[in-house]
Order: structure tokens, then C-alpha cells, then sequence
């Protein structure tokens, strides 16, 4: 609401009743215009031994309406159960809209937008219940059966289906690792001599290499270039080295760094 909002009184005094009723019955209300000529039942009030007594039958018609073939045919009979309003306070209010559907010009014009009318306060609550019946079990029984139904399904189709989306032949990844192994072409074993040559220059530049880095350098097939790494690497398992290769102690230009620290 904005903060200019005008809230209309008028209606403060007026007493008015608050009528719930299931889901499946209002759901049903909204299409009376369509098959019941605006007709959703008929209302019996009476009193027995001295409290209101109020049945609802509702319209044959609404009653079997069925939008998909499963759906099933809605118990006709109903009672209201009559519930004090005195312990709370209810007010029943609207909000006016630019031109709401089914208001007059005249209407429209009187509120404007966002404006707010207190339409009176509930003196009395009712519940509208299905009767209890063979009926009522049954509709029961097939609207838990709907609930329990999986929102989807696997079909078997017996004709091809126009609109559909077709794999792609290839991904983009794949296109491009087949590119590059193309122009690569199959790595050629070198002379055990010149891997080591090529590896030996490498150690001298960095002590640690990840395998993947000593295949970019050699260019060499990785299990012929494990073979010699066996020979003259170390492959480290622990950190902070962990998953490294550095040559053996016996291949190394540089010395193992020594302790500095004194006797204890």
C-alpha cells in the first residue's frame, strides 16, 4: 500500500459471515459459467433442537464435470459446521483496483488506486464438510491415487516425433584434441641418450617437474619416457613435493642443502 492510501469505513458496522469450503468445491465455482449457467448448488437452512442446521447440494452438473477422463465425480452432499466468531476479530476488507473486472465506470471512478474499504466484521464462522458415504470414500480413494502418480512417465512412442533435438555429431572439445593430435601426428621414440640429454637440461633450469610438464619438453610417448625417468628420477609421494618428479641423487649438479644447526 502507498502511503497515501484513503481507507473507506463506511462499511466498519456491517456483520458478515466467513464461509470456508474445500479446495476441490471452490475450484469447481470458477467454471459455473461456463457449464452450470451460473448455478453451483442449492442452500437448505433449518434448526435442530434449537442450533442452526445448513446443508449444501451442489450442482449435478459441476458435480460431474471432469477435465481429464481419471478425474473423479464430486460427492453432491454437503453440511456446514458452525464455528463461534467471538474469540477473534475478523474484518473483512477490499482493495480497489484502476478498473477491476465486473466494476461499473462509476465504481472505478469512485476509488482510486489502492484505495481501501472495510467491508464489515465476521459474527460468524462456518466450514462447509463433504457428508460422509460410499461416495464420498470413493472420491477420496481416486483423488489419492491422482496425488500418488509420478508428474512424469516413460512412453514408448510409436511414430517418429517431428520436433526433436537431435544429438550433435561431435562436442567442441573433441573436435579440437583430434585437431591437435592430427598436426602432432604419433610421437617418435628418440635415442635413450638424447631423452636423457633433454631431461638433464631441463633438472639443470628447475629440480622438480610434474610428469606432464617432462612429456611437454621431451615430446616422448609416456610410457617409454616413464621407463627412463625410473632410471634416473626420483618420483616423490609425500609433500611438499608430492606428485613430482627430481633426478636421483647420483644424476644431481648441486649439492643436498646441509644442516646448519649446531650440536645440541
Amino acid at each position: 500500500m502507498s502511503e497515501k492510501t484513503e481507507l473507506d469505513l463506511s462499511g466498519a458496522n456491517r456483520n458478515m459471515w466467513l464461509v470456508k469450503v474445500p479446495k476441490y468445491i471452490s475450484q469447481r465455482w470458477e467454471k459455473a459459467d461456463n457449464t452450470s449457467d451460473g448455478v453451483i448448488g442449492s442452500l437448505r437452512i433449518g434448526q435442530k433442537l434449537g442450533k442452526p442446521e445448513i446443508s449444501f447440494n451442489m450442482n449435478s452438473k459441476l458435480a460431474k464435470l471432469k477435465d481429464k477422463a481419471d478425474d473423479p465425480e464430486l460427492t453432491v452432499e454437503h453440511k456446514f459446521q458452525v464455528l463461534s466468531a467471538m474469540d477473534r476479530v475478523l474484518t473483512v476488507y477490499t482493495e480497489a483496483t484502476d478498473n477491476p473486472d465486473g466494476a461499473s465506470e462509476s465504481t472505478s471512478k469512485s476509488k482510486k488506486k489502492s484505495d481501501v474499504a472495510i467491508e464489515g466484521k465476521v459474527i460468524q464462522r462456518m466450514e462447509c464438510r463433504p457428508v460422509g458415504g460410499d461416495h464420498y470414500m470413493k472420491m477420496k480413494r481416486l483423488q489419492i491415487q491422482q496425488a500418488q502418480k509420478p508428474v512424469r512417465i516413460t512412453q514408448q512412442l510409436n511414430s517418429h516425433v517431428v520436433k526433436t533435438f537431435k544429438p550433435v555429431r561431435d562436442h567442441q572439445m573433441n573436435i579440437e584434441f583430434n585437431r591437435m593430435k592430427k598436426e602432432q601426428g604419433k610421437k617418435a621414440r628418440m635415442d635413450a641418450d638424447k631423452v636423457k640429454d633433454l631431461l638433464f637440461n631441463a633438472f639443470e633450469r628447475h629440480q622438480y617437474y610434474t610428469f606432464k610438464d617432462l612429456v611437454g619438453i621431451t615430446q616422448q610417448p609416456s610410457p617409454y619416457l616413464k621407463e627412463i625417468l625410473r632410471e634416473i628420477g626420483t618420483y616423490n609421494v609425500k609433500a611438499p613435493h608430492k606428485f613430482m618428479w627430481e633426478l636421483k641423487p647420483e644424476y644431481r649438479h648441486y649439492q643436498e642443502p646441509k644442516d646448519e644447526a649446531g650440536p645440541s
